[in-house]
């Protein structure tokens, strides 16, 4: 990426980053997420979003699709990285250049240098849309960090502890804001609370989050 390309994407100035806990980074309106949604809707036209089953047979409120090498999918039978599309048997679509720097460049930002996702699970929240408190624990190498990026309505996030039963932090996410967690932090407890779109604000939230699978 250019220079100017790089002032393009994420502003002239560094943005704050502010530590939350060891090993846990919100990087505050790090980037402008118009060329990302543009990009996110060219990825959805060939895998479209869908909402997967979790155990029990329950349908995900949150839709997804995936691209890079490798995409998160989760069914009756659990939960695995997978090379293809289950819905088209085709490989995920190419993660776009823009994507994977970003993602490099939050990472970096935040104490993680070098960090090569090989998948980014894209989420779409509607109005009423939540993501259960879960650990991401389904990755190869523990040892390399998430970077999350916010794309449109303010959500909730709730941060919780190594443990489940630990208080949760509430922390509002905007258009732009990118979390990046590791270390200590890598298996910390999160999910979002019920999306509740503001008014004459975007009613939709994308989440881009980057992960080193395999």
């Amino acid at each position: 990426m250019t220079e100017e390309a790089q002032q393009d994407l994420f502003g002239a100035d560094e943005p704050p980053r502010i530590e939350l806990a060891e090993g846990f980074f919100l990087l505050k309106a790090f980037v402008d997420t118009a060329p990302l949604l543009a990009q996110v809707q060219q990825v959805a036209a060939a895998a479209a979003f869908r909402h997967m089953q979790v155990g029990g047979g329950k349908q995900m409120s949150v839709a997804m699709t995936n691209c890079g090498p490798w995409g998160w999918t989760s069914s009756t039978a659990g939960y695995r990285y997978s090379a293809t599309d289950p819905q088209t048997g085709r490989p995920w679509p190419a993660m776009p250049a823009r994507f994977m720097d970003l993602a490099q460049k939050a990472a970096s930002a935040a104490g993680f240098p070098g960090f090569e996702p090989d998948a980014c699970l894209i989420n779409r929240y509607a109005k009423g849309a939540s993501l259960g408190l879960h650990q991401d624990r389904d990755e190869r190498d523990l040892g390399q960090p998430i970077v999350s990026v916010s794309i449109g309505a303010e959500a909730v996030f709730q941060l919780g502890g190594l443990k489940r039963s630990e208080p949760l932090r509430q922390l509002p996410l905007r258009d732009g804001d990118v979390l990046v967690w590791g270390g200590p932090s890598r298996l910390r407890f999160h999910g979002v609370k019920a999306l509740k779109p503001l008014p004459g604000g975007p009613d939709t939230r994308h989440n881009l989050t980057f992960r080193k699978a395999q």
